[in-house]
């Protein structure tokens, strides 16, 4: 017996029939694309029977199946048609009954493409199916250096851990991302309690973030997604309510505009810019405070740790220079862990300004920034981009250039050890400057370069076994660990000589920054572009860092390193300029073009002169890790990494 065109699923289909014939692009078709586009594919996989995200269906498999529908799967055919009556029929048995049989298709690109079962779509799509099972078959592109194709495998990847084919990202190294933040080894796969825990986060987040609208239409909803794992833990997320994480939502707005990936707006220099100033400490302190309060928060002792003994200096040359005018205090013992409850105790204690001193601090300052508005808060790390607090660090690749230059005039076998300790932003960078520097003046020096955050590994046993006695070691001194092994010394004899020094001036950073609050220069260095944040990356022509040198050093090597550390502070050198080599090849042919600050913060290949590499998270010590993963390059390398 037919159908009768009356009735609910007579209006229905007359409804979404009007809505279709107005979308003027039909279905994609599956087997044309890959024609068309010259794909080579390299496989199929069997998926079985999954979920397909309703949004993620993109088309049909075969030419030909899809005439009867919009680009979206509303039917386009008369209401009188037998196709509509089917339609109908199908319509009124999910209603009364529920549509259970899966349908057939195919996965390409992390898009599903229909081969059985289009009427079906068109259905559960009309009445708001969030998903549709079916049996799904995956085709496989070939490898290509497309950036869409990386993040396709990184995928694939990331699917045979989790199952879970409703992500998606823009950007590379999300997958990777996302997997760590949620408590996941690189490695480890995800348990049925564990799918549905995300998907009641996914769900309830995706729902009240497109409640007024994509804030960043430029990313997708992962995107945003994965910047909110970035602040709020996600352990602390799975137990809010809906109207709890739905505050958090608003109040992260201004961050959830940043793309994933996205490379901050680095300020250069402390140099002001033209326009109104105003004093800042009207905006900071209440009226009948009589000095601005400034916090420094460590995770370290000065005792402890080089790196805390220099940013300590600063606070004490901060504290000298301004007197009366302002106050500080400093906070040590901070972890990833308590870090939000240090900056709730010196705000408590009235502090108007925060700095955090070291990378891992960061996810633990946003979280603060977020919820005290009022408060300054500022984190030392680099290619950081955040809207609710900004971020700082130095131009330490200006002076390892130089270091370099001292150590290949100095070498007497063209071998060069050098000391790092992370693989995050600006590492690189130092790496490479040094080489460069060290190439400058001898061609044929190398680069042997060696790790100490590496598991189970003495990198003086490497030196040794290559007869190296110049090294570049770690940049500062421990009080409480006092030794000559730092900065670039030469190791050949019964104790070390120390020849070159880098000194982060984090005193005069911290001196000129305050000058600027207190000229109104915070506003004034607001930018426009809502997707980035902005980092301050000052380096030696703002006094920020510096290269001390010994008396060890021959007359004629001193005198060009007074002309090199002159040509850099006047901006007059890039040691990243005109032809450069990787490792991998060339990188640069134009002799007439350097590279941008932001090429050199993100740079993540080593010239060709290094002998090393860079290691994967995986391979280095547990106490690197918290560093790393918040600001290492190893999001490009995939979920397991490489070694």
């Amino acid at each position: 017996m037919s159908l009768r065109l009356s009735g609910e699923p007579y209006s229905e289909y007359v409804k979404y029939m009007r809505i279709g014939k107005k979308e003027k692009e039909e279905l994609k078709v599956l087997d044309e694309i890959i024609e068309e586009n010259h794909v080579v594919t390299v496989g199929e996989i069997p998926l079985g029977l999954v979920q397909i995200p309703v949004n993620q269906i993109a088309g049909t498999k075969n030419t030909g199946r899809g005439v009867s529908f919009s680009k979206s799967f509303y039917p386009i055919l008369s209401e009188k048609s037998e196709f509509a009556q089917k339609w109908m029929s199908l319509y009124r048995a999910h209603i009364e009954e529920g549509i259970r049989e899966p349908i057939k298709a195919y996965e390409f690109m992390n898009k599903f493409y229909v081969e059985e079962g289009n009427k079906r779509v068109s259905v559960l799509k009309c009445v708001g199916a969030v998903s549709i099972p079916g049996t799904v078959t995956r085709i496989l592109p070939a490898r290509t250096g497309e950036k869409e194709n990386r993040i396709y495998y990184e995928f694939v990847d990331f699917y045979r851990l989790s199952e879970l084919n409703d992500l998606c990202f823009s950007e590379e190294g999300s997958y990777a991302k996302l997997q760590r933040l949620v408590g996941k080894r690189p490695d480890e796969k995800w348990s049925d309690d564990d799918r549905m825990n995300f998907h009641s986060l996914h769900l309830r987040f995706k729902t009240l973030y497109e409640e007024k609208g994509k804030v960043n239409p430029g990313g997708t909803v992962d995107d945003a997604l994965l910047t909110f794992l970035n602040v709020y833990d996600y352990s602390e997320l799975m137990n809010l309510s809906v109207s709890e994480l739905k505050e958090k939502i608003q109040k992260s707005r201004e961050e959830l505009k940043l793309r994933e990936g996205s490379v901050p707006e680095l300020s250069m220099s402390p140099e002001e810019k033209v326009g109104k100033k105003i004093n800042i400490l009207a905006h900071l302190l209440p009226i009948s405070a009589s000095a601005l309060k400034i916090a420094f928060i460590h995770e370290k002792t000065a005792e402890t740790s080089a790196w805390t003994y220099a940013h300590e200096l600063g606070r004490l040359h901060l504290q000298k220079t301004f007197a009366d005018e302002i106050h500080t205090s400093c906070y040590d013992g901070a972890t990833e862990e308590n870090i939000s409850q240090l900056i709730e105790q010196s705000i408590a204690d009235g502090n108007n300004l925060i700095f955090t001193t070291s990378p891992p601090l960061l996810k633990g300052s946003l979280k603060s920034a977020i919820e005290h508005p009022e408060v300054k808060i500022l984190n030392c790390s680099l290619n950081t981009s955040h809207k609710y607090i900004r971020t700082y660090y130095a131009r330490m690749y200006e002076a390892k250039f130089l270091m370099g230059a001292i150590a290949g005039a100095m070498t007497e076998n063209d071998k060069i050890g050098y000391l790092a300790d992370y693989p995050i932003y600006g590492m690189t960078a130092n790496i490479n400057a040094f080489a460069l520097g060290a190439k400058m003046v001898n061609p044929r020096a190398k680069i042997y370069l060696e790790w100490t955050t590496l598991k189970g590994h003495d990198p003086f046993e490497t030196f040794r076994s290559h007869e190296i006695t110049y090294i570049s070691g770690q940049d500062m001194i421990t009080p409480k660990l006092a030794s000559r092994h730092f900065g670039l010394y030469w190791d050949g004899g019964d104790y070390p000589v120390n020849l070159a020094m880098p000194v982060w001036h984090w005193g005069k950073f911290y001196e000129q920054m305050i000058r600027k609050l207190m000229k109104g220069s915070w506003k004034d260095d607001e930018i426009s572009d809502e997707t980035r944040g902005l980092n301050y990356w000052w380096g030696m022509s703002a006094g920020a860092i510096e290269v001390i040198c010994s008396k060890h050093l021959p007359i004629g090597t001193a005198r060009l390193i007074d002309l090199l550390k002159n040509t850099i502070s006047s901006g007059g050198f890039n040691p990243f300029a005109g032809v450069l080599y990787s490792q991998e090849g060339v990188v640069q042919m134009d002799m007439d073009r350097a590279f941008s600050p932001e090429e050199i913060v993100t740079m993540d290949w080593l010239a060709e002169n290094v002998i090393g590499y860079i290691p994967a998270m995986e391979a280095l010590v547990d106490q690197a890790k918290p560093v790393v993963s918040t600001q290492g390059l190893g999001g490009k390398q995939g979920l397991g990494g490489k070694a």
